[in-house]
């Protein structure tokens, strides 16, 4: 199953979310890689602890899609563990940035899906981490993926978002990738005491859209995580936040 993590506002927990879930995944047995094609890095930062990507990383990949005798290193290369068994890391480079000029000219939005197709016989999962704009990178992999799951802040700003994102998801899918599905809306950063998110959300609901249980709580724990480069399911298992990211994978990987 390829599955993108997509929304084109900042600051939603699109990267927190992204890992929490390739890390539940790992946790249950599965074999995960987890790819980051945000030139901010915070996917791979979360997962690695380290500001320096490695030698080889997302930057190398896309690269050599722009030379004559494409691959020259074969995809897995690219490629490394992490210290989680099961689950590997495609790392992002600042220098994605820099490329997206030239793959954008040379039409390059279908190669990721074409490599992806052949990794599917290495792993049973394969995650992507998209920067919050609808670019190169992002259009890459929704034709590349199986699955679209959204972020979803509890405010207005992402209510009035959200339309954008499901037409553009949609969009992709009609001219490029008709196994493309909205697997869901993730909550994040919920508050079940305050009024307007318990009103958004069934609101949304009320809607048809499809809005995956359980919401996200809000949580400081989720700062340590980061600053500790654990995923909450390595953190602290027992925590709320990590059994809702074990509880939402599960319901993913069953639904």
């Amino acid at each position: 199953m390829r599955r993108v993590v997509f929304n084109q506002k900042g600051g939603v927990g699109k990267s927190t979310i992204t890992v929490n879930l390739a890390a539940a995944a790992a946790q249950a047995g599965k074999r995960v890689l987890l790819i980051d094609l945000d030139p901010q890095g915070n996917a791979s930062h979360y997962l690695t602890g380290s500001h320096t990507p490695p030698a080889n990383n997302a930057a190398g990949f896309f690269n050599q899609m722009l030379t004559i005798s494409m691959f020259e290193k074969a995809p897995a290369e690219f490629i490394a563990p992490t210290a989680h068994t099961g689950l590997d890391l495609l790392a992002s480079h600042p220098e994605l940035s820099e490329l997206m000029v030239k793959l954008e000219a040379r039409y390059k939005m279908f190669k990721l899906r074409e490599v992806l197709l052949q990794l599917d016989t290495s792993y049973d999962e394969i995650w992507i981490d998209t920067p919050p704009a609808l670019n190169f990178y992002t259009r890459s992999a929704l034709i590349a993926a199986q699955r679209c799951l959204i972020p979803f802040d509890c405010d207005t700003f992402s209510r009035h978002a959200l339309l954008g994102l499901l037409d553009s998801a949609a969009e992709i899918r009609a001219d490029h990738n008709p196994e493309l599905q909205i697997e869901g809306i993730i909550v994040n950063q919920y508050q079940p005491r305050a009024s307007l998110p318990a009103r958004m959300v069934q609101a949304l609901r009320d809607e048809g859209h499809p809005v995956l249980s359980p919401p996200l709580s809000a949580s400081v724990k989720i700062r340590e995580s980061h600053e500790r480069s654990l995923p909450m399911v390595y953190l602290d298992p027992k925590h709320k936040l990590a059994q809702e990211f074990t509880q939402l994978y599960q319901n993913l990987a069953t639904g």
